[in-house]
């Protein structure tokens, strides 16, 4: 039987991440892959036409640039470049005005101070508050939850009186937090554009701090992408992890092999067992975990309730073009963005949180747009633009290739009204709906691009039940490594990093006392 020290099950970038840390900690590494090529929802191909490289699900990285975890790889020495658009974010309204973010905090200003004076002022204001909090507030959120020392040291930066502000923030809908702030549709947009990115309802309690985190970080790091597609930043993790672990693609995992309440290894799809000695991490959905990968008997009942309510995110529809020139925005400023929010302003993004959230399809859908060649000239030939976008339908509504086919058409018809004559620019199109997206990354469960990361309930210590929201399970040496774990979706590492040092501390620092500690917090949640 073949042995390792450690077996990593999925070769996202989560589960990447942590192969190269337990790498880095001399440990054996071997990473199984259920799909052909690792990387899951990053990834990059030839899909339109050629010469066109199409990321078929992520594509701006503003976390990978913020997260410590990323920085701290450097990736950069193993081929890793980043891009930037000559802009970060547009937001056009129905009505074809234009609120812009730039990387330039005066060139976002002016542009906000357009719709209401003053506006301007009070975004450079939010932008320095963001500032001073930045280095503290990023540590909090990338350790493991609790962050007991982090969140000391962001206390004594900010004081209590700004920490209680802080406090209030985590509970308010991003359509009351800017209306505090603002009294333009720019400002509040691109804070209610950023939320409803993160696939947040304007109106949703505990909105607003995932509109302003996404919008100060476009404002500080931008939307980064990795020259030559999104590939690229898995082939750098790849490289990186080099012969020091192994990477085996078109292995499919069904079990992970448990012996006296301690994972022991996996068996394959192909019958192979795998010995693990010290630790198996699974870079996989909660669901897929608990119950499926590990069977229910190790498990406590309670768990298993509880993802009964697991809630996943509403099924994407994206379609990505070849297209023969740039996209003929009638509101000029978009561009130079690379990505653009449109089809809405405030009250449609309202309006189309509510209906997702009661289960139709919206009528006017709110879009995301990636402007691919804008960002990194690589992209596609000399004069053209690879370009992608996508919206969110109620899980379920597009089960068939025709109901596909409207909402593909749909989003084509919003850029229309926003750019006339972007249809007779298109050469050639792929469109993917949940089945589409689900092939290639069996973690996009029913076209949930973020895992379920993004239900509110489920953020935090709630993720991905109510628990202490780490990356330690009910199986001894046992590590959830997906985004279901703290601290959720996003190409930052954040779980996989999280999942490795439970496992170097279970291993090594804290030896059996760490097992023991972790043993009685499940009790204290499962009973």
């Amino acid at each position: 039987m073949e042995t390792v020290d450690a077996i990593v099950v999925g070769a996202g970038h989560n589960g990447l991440v942590a192969a190269n840390l337990l790498a880095d900690a001399g440990w054996d590494v071997l990473v199984l892959e259920a799909t052909d090529t690792p990387g899951g929802a990053v990834r990059t191909a030839e899909v339109t036409a050629p010469g066109f490289r199409n990321d078929l699900c992520s594509a701006f990285f503003p976390m990978s640039a913020a997260s410590p975890i990323m920085r701290g790889l450097g990736l950069e020495n193993h081929g890793l470049r980043w891009r930037h658009a000559p802009d970060v974010l547009a937001h056009v309204l129905p009505d074809n005005r234009c609120a812009l973010l730039s990387r330039d905090v005066d060139r976002t200003a002016a542009s906000v101070d357009r719709f209401s004076a003053g506006d301007g002022d009070a975004w450079q204001e939010l932008f320095a508050q963001w500032q001073h909090l930045r280095d503290r507030l990023l540590d909090a959120l990338f350790t493991p939850f609790p962050p007991v020392r982090p969140a000391v040291r962001l206390l004594r930066r900010t004081g209590t009186a700004e920490a209680l502000r802080l406090a209030r923030m985590l509970t308010l809908p991003v359509r009351r937090f800017s209306e505090e702030r603002f009294s333009g549709a720019g400002a509040r947009l691109l804070l209610a554009g950023n939320a409803a990115h993160s696939d947040l309802s304007v109106d949703n309690a505990g909105s607003a701090v995932f509109g302003w985190l996404l919008a100060m970080l476009a404002q500080d790091v931008g939307f980064p992408v990795p020259e030559g597609g999104a590939g690229e930043l898995v082939s750098a993790l790849v490289k990186r992890l080099g012969d020091r672990g192994s990477v085996q693609c078109g292995r499919e995992v069904d079990e992970v092999l448990v012996a006296g309440g301690r994972a022991v290894g996996v068996r394959c799809a192909d019958g192979d067992a795998i010995r693990a000695r010290r630790a198996v991490l699974a870079d996989v959905p909660a669901p897929a975990l608990y119950g499926k990968l590990v069977a229910p008997e190790w498990l406590p009942a309670r768990l298993l309730q509880d993802l009964n309510g697991f809630e996943w995110d509403s099924a994407t529809v994206k379609v990505d073009w070849a297209l023969s020139g740039p996209v003929p925005w009638t509101a000029h400023e978009a561009a130079g963005a690379g990505t653009v929010h449109l089809g809405c302003d405030e009250d449609g993004l309202a309006a189309f949180g509510a209906e997702l959230g009661h289960g139709r399809v919206p009528r006017r859908p709110f879009l995301l747009l990636g402007q691919m060649t804008t960002a990194d000239p690589t992209r596609s030939p000399e004069g053209t633009e690879a370009a992608w976008a996508y919206t969110h339908v109620p899980r379920g509504s597009v089960a068939t290739p025709s109901a596909l086919s409207r909402r593909a058409a749909a989003i084509e018809d919003s850029i229309e009204r926003q750019a006339p004559g972007f249809r007779d620019r298109i050469l050639a199109r792929y469109v993917q709906g949940p089945a589409e997206l689900a092939a290639h990354d069996p973690s996009l469960v029913g076209g949930a691009i973020n895992g379920g990361t993004t239900a509110i309930h489920q953020q935090l210590f709630f993720r991905p039940v109510p628990s202490l929201g780490r990356a330690d399970t009910p199986v001894d040496r046992l590590y959830l490594a997906g985004a279901s774990a703290h601290p959720g979706g996003a190409v930052h590492g954040g779980p996989g990093a999280n999942a490795a040092r439970a496992a170097l501390a279970r291993n090594g620092i804290f030896g059996g006392g760490y097992a023991t500690l972790i043993k009685a917090a499940h009790r204290a949640v499962y009973g």
